[in-house]
């Protein structure tokens, strides 16, 4: 059974034993098994165990887990420290400055943003190692919606953070109007000179809270080295 250690336990208890969810837990034992898989299935649901459901003031959605080594450890966009910061985080954190005058740190893990409030959630929480999408429509889209409309159901204020088409489409999810729900281009080098940049989401999102009397998110990074698993942790395997 899993374990995430805060009120996400009891709202998602019935969730863990639906049969999707079983096959997707029966497909994960066998991938984690003869694969490398990422993040370290340690890491799997750190953006719930980080972000408790009461304490949520911002959601930022990603897709599935970065899929190389080192980088993801269950924060979307996030990766640990000590890693090379990807492109996309490096448009986000480039954002960020031209927004709020913010210095981005020398690293690129994000785990004090979801301390503070800011949900990080893929919609796929795991990947097989360089080989993005790999562990789509499997289950995993279908437990991340049940989140996003649980969030959905809050009587608190939340700002949804929806970069990209695939974010975007968890549009439809989000019918309680008390929400603000911010979209964009992906901050991908691909797309984000297409409407990312500019957007302004990290100020608009603390001036949405602010009126709504909850608290600003403090987008800001400490410059600190974080400790991470190392990577002879995993096993490494070849796809097939």
């Amino acid at each position: 059974m899993v374990k995430i250690g805060n009120d996400w336990d009891e709202l998602l208890q019935d969730e863990f034993k639906k049969r999707y969810y079983v096959n997707l837990r029966e497909f994960l034992k066998q991938e984690y098994s003869a694969c490398t898989i990422y993040p370290h299935m340690n890491d799997i649901f750190n953006a719930l165990k980080l972000t408790a459901y009461s304490e949520v003031k911002a959601v930022i959605l990603g897709q599935d887990p970065y899929h190389e080594p080192g980088q993801a450890h269950g924060l979307c966009f996030s990766v640990q420290a000590g890693t090379r910061r990807p492109p996309s985080l490096e448009n986000i954190f480039k954002e960020l400055t031209d927004d709020t005058g913010i210095i981005p740190p020398s690293h690129g893990d994000l785990t004090s943003w979801a301390k503070n409030g800011v949900l990080l959630l893929n919609t796929a929480l795991t990947v097989r190692q360089g080989m993005a999408n790999s562990h789509r429509n499997r289950g995993w889209e279908i437990f991340t919606d049940r989140i996003i409309e649980l969030l959905n159901n809050r009587a608190e204020p939340i700002v949804f953070i929806l970069w990209g088409m695939n974010a975007r489409a968890k549009t439809a999810l989000l019918t309680n109007s008390i929400h603000m729900v911010l979209t964009s281009a992906h901050p991908s080098p691909l797309s984000a000179h297409n409407g990312f940049f500019g957007n302004r989401h990290f100020s608009k999102a603390n001036i949405f809270l602010e009126e709504n009397k909850r608290e600003q998110i403090n987008w800001r990074l400490e410059d600190e080295v974080i400790q991470n698993l190392k990577l002879e942790d995993y096993t490494a395997c070849t796809p097939t």
